[in-house]
């Protein structure tokens, strides 16, 4: 299976940009983006909670942009698969803001369901960087062997 959107000519900043729009559709209030090397930040505040998606960005000096099967990339080679990886990226979260924002909207699940790992906690920590080592922690000393489909809250 190839990954969403490798081939995708829609840039970045045009993915940021739908992203910011879906999002105030939505009824996001705030709304800020960020890069770094390694790293692309989105941030918005919506349903009184602030919420951040952190995206590893491609590093532009790995052997895939640099290299192919016949040896060396020439500069401009490189710097156009390297801008493609990261088209793929910023379409990949404009997929996933949407989705989540429409099972929101039909229903099938709360902004926190859908937000709660992405929530800004008082430390500027996310709820997933906050727990998910005792999270996985707990996975991994203590889940059952059967699907737990009917399972009660506790």
């Amino acid at each position: 299976m190839s990954t969403y959107a490798s081939k995708t000519d829609v840039t970045s900043d045009r993915s940021r940009g739908e992203i910011e729009k879906t999002l105030s559709r939505y009824g996001a209030t705030h709304f800020a983006y960020m890069t770094e090397p390694g790293a692309a930040r989105i941030a918005f505040q919506a349903n009184d909670r602030q919420v951040r998606f952190t995206i590893p960005l491609p590093d532009p000096a790995a052997r895939e942009f640099t290299h192919h099967s016949r040896g060396e990339r020439t500069a401009s080679a490189r710097d156009a698969a390297y801008e493609q990886a990261s088209r793929q990226k910023w379409r990949a979260l404009a997929l996933v803001v949407k989705a989540k924002l429409e099972a929101i909207e039909s229903g099938i699940a709360t902004f926190e369901q859908e937000f709660y790992a992405h929530t800004i906690l008082p430390s500027g920590r996310t709820v997933f960087e906050e727990t998910g080592e005792q999270v996985a922690t707990m996975i991994e000393t203590g889940m059952p062997s059967r699907l737990m489909i009917n399972a009660s809250p506790r």
